[in-house]
């Protein structure tokens, strides 16, 4: 058998298999292509709503969707794919860094940068060209809703201050429901019990001697009972 033949049937053995092989590969490219997209596309139209589910998910995929391609077991990634991945890491690490009253507005200020750091990493991996003044103000978002979610995460965070005891719940007690009548009593029972003490006034005071308390007892008891037959 010659050398033709010989790869008429290497071809004829192999051409199936490579086809199915080539096509897999072309299918993992294609999802690996639309979750890129999807990340991207999904930060872009939550851009002003940060603190949304979508939002919050996307991020998340972020280090799977831009994790690179396995080639014989050993993964490839991409110069873009890298950006990606480092600018998110620094914006995560923004995010988990802990903030107060006095530096939350740094601590936005810098949020804002890191994020759009990362819009434009991604951008640049799935083909997009932005520049960093529209991608950082080019989304709509009434004010209405930027207050809602500010109040929103203000309230959630007093809240738990003050359920785990690390701040109190602040009460001003401007005035009971009172009854007139009793009210003008109390107060002239106490002046004349102060005129009284003060020797201004007299308390009337009976004694009762020991023999006419007994009397007394003997008297409240009930009688007892007869039975008739």
């Amino acid at each position: 058998m010659n050398t033709i033949g010989i790869s008429i049937i290497v071809a004829t053995l192999l051409g199936p298999i490579l086809a199915v092989q080539a096509q897999k590969a072309v299918e993992r490219a294609r999802d690996r292509n639309n979750r890129k997209s999807w990340v991207f596309h999904t930060l872009m139209a939550t851009r002003s709503a940060r603190l949304s589910a979508d939002h919050v998910q996307a991020l998340n995929m972020i280090d799977l969707a831009f994790y690179g391609k396995r080639i014989f077991g050993i993964r490839h990634r991409s110069k873009d794919e890298t950006a990606v991945l480092d600018a998110w890491h620094e914006y995560l690490d923004h995010l988990n860094t802990k903030y107060d009253d006095d530096n939350f507005t740094l601590w936005v200020t810098q949020g804002e940068e890191l994020f759009v750091n990362l819009l434009a990493a991604l951008a640049s991996d799935v083909g997009f060209r932005f520049d960093r003044v529209q991608l950082k103000k080019g989304a709509y978002s009434p004010i209405g809703h930027g207050e809602l979610e500010f109040e929103q995460q203000q309230l959630r965070k007093r809240t738990i201050e003050v359920l785990s005891g690390e701040k109190p719940l602040k009460m001003d007690v401007t005035g009971f429901p009172l009854n007139e009548d009793i009210l003008k009593s109390q107060l002239e029972l106490q002046a004349k019990l102060a005129a009284a003490l003060e020797g201004k006034g007299r308390l009337a005071v009976e004694v009762v001697s020991k023999s006419a308390q007994q009397g007394a007892a003997a008297d409240a008891k009930p009688a007892p009972r007869v039975q008739r037959s």
